[in-house]
């Protein structure tokens, strides 16, 4: 890249190592994308309780004044200030507890006029600093394990990887519900199956150019949906070579089937797919104008659970825009209501859409973008003298903190203000140096 060339680098000959002020950048660039992730949307100035229950925001547990409460990144900033906070990533449905009753010595400073509590937040062991069934802290001194931590979607409680049940993580999924959870809501294994068996499909039907014929138009119990046609279809009630160039037939009610697999009677099950396969669960939807068609005789759930779910003792793990393919007829959106689960069905519920509102607010130069501007103007000395000087700070702050993780001590900003203090006394004792030397 050309922005490389203008980097130099600084070598170490003791450690063998090489840095450039390119490296510095883009190690910036990673930190900032990590707080995006983890500030995303949040307000880091006005405390967050006015909004009420706010769908997701970032969170944190002040442990100083009490375990088993939440309060915004604002707060956090401006009333629990060197205090030993516990991070909580995000929560969904809460309202800061920030100076109410669950903090009877401390007033909020953002918004000190709060009800006592607030009713409808729920709490896990997250706020008292433990996760995982193991009930430990993160990072745990004890642990000896490297192991990343994946947040269960629906309990939000987070587990190390190890203790998910599963023998094999995909790397692919964007979601995670964990064992006790899907126990807790054990509908979501006909999903999971479905979910399975639709990528498998789609796999399939990706692999292989599919020739498009004239379009036409089937009824299937008053329902119409519009498919590409080409030639009739045999009756379903007897085994036929189904070619994804023909259209299938109606099934008894049920919607039309593509599939390059043998089909099976509708009277008896198959060995491969079933005929209300994942093309005949699919939900209706108008094309023209890409609205969802509710039915209250068409409920996606009960026709999965119409074949035998294979019920696991582990978690499980889901793709992009599975939410999406969960039945919203009445009767389900009943049970997500009654079960306190709405929030399944809400795309912007998850972390993903979190994040990308949090990005769309950045303002559109990076700190990468800007160093990189900032470098672009410099000769080659100064930007010597650029890396030169971050890789001394980042060893003096290095040794600086040591003593505090050795004495067990929490970082306060005083504390970070002395090093600077002290940085830049240094500073100036060098450059004073020269001059003393030639006065002699």
């Amino acid at each position: 890249m050309a922005s490389e060339s203008l980097a130099p680098s600084i070598s170490n000959d003791s450690e063998n190592s090489c840095v450039s002020m390119v490296d510095v950048l883009r190690e910036e660039e990673e930190l900032e994308a990590d707080a995006t992730a983890v500030l995303g949307d949040s307000d880091i100035h006005n405390c967050t309780y006015p909004a009420g229950y706010i769908p997701r925001q970032a969170l944190y547990s002040c442990l100083t004044c009490n375990g088993q409460a939440g309060v915004c990144l604002a707060c956090s900033y401006e009333c629990h200030e060197g205090h030993d906070l516990c991070e909580l990533y995000t929560k969904r449905n809460f309202r800061c507890d920030c100076g109410n009753d669950k903090f009877p010595n401390n007033k909020c400073k953002l918004y000190p006029t709060k009800d006592g509590c607030n009713a409808r937040n729920t709490y896990n062991q997250n706020f008292k600093g433990l996760y995982c069934v193991c009930m430990r802290p993160y990072p745990d001194p004890e642990d000896e394990i490297e192991d990343e931590m994946i947040q269960c979607v629906m309990c939000e409680d987070w587990y190390h990887g190890r203790h998910l049940g599963n023998k094999d993580i995909p790397g692919d999924f964007e979601e995670m519900i964990c064992t006790g959870c899907m126990h807790k809501y054990d509908f979501l294994w006909a999903y999971n199956i479905y979910s399975q068996e639709t990528q498998k499909i789609e796999s399939a039907e990706s692999s292989t150019d599919v020739d498009v014929g004239e379009k036409g138009k089937r009824s299937c119990e008053g329902e119409e949906e519009e498919r590409e046609l080409t030639t009739p279809q045999p009756s379903c009630q007897g085994e036929s070579e189904v070619s994804s160039r023909t259209p299938q037939p109606s099934c008894q009610g049920e919607s039309e089937v593509s599939s390059r697999t043998p089909q099976p009677s509708c009277q008896g099950e198959s060995e491969t797919t079933p005929c209300n396969s994942e093309p005949v669960l699919k939900k209706a939807r108008i094309e023209e104008s890409g609205d969802k068609l509710e039915s209250v005789d068409l409920c996606l759930l009960k026709e999965l659970q119409r074949r035998e779910d294979t019920v696991q003792d582990s978690a499980t793990f889901w793709k992009a825009a599975w939410r999406n393919k969960l039945c919203v007829c009445p009767s389900c959106k009943d049970m997500y209501r009654d079960r306190g689960i709405t929030f399944i069905i809400d795309e912007s519920d998850t972390v993903t859409a979190y994040e990308k509102r949090g990005k769309e607010k950045q303002t559109p130069s990076s700190q990468y973008d800007k160093g990189l501007q900032a470098l672009s103007s410099m000769d080659r000395i100064q930007q010597v003298e650029v890396i030169q000087g971050f890789n001394d700070m980042k060893t003096e702050l290095s040794t600086y903190l040591k003593k505090f993780a050795e004495d067990g001590k929490v970082v306060k900003a005083e504390d970070i203000r002395e090093f600077f203090s002290q940085m830049e006394a240094r500073k100036r004792q060098r450059a004073a140096a020269p001059f003393q030397y030639f006065c002699k």
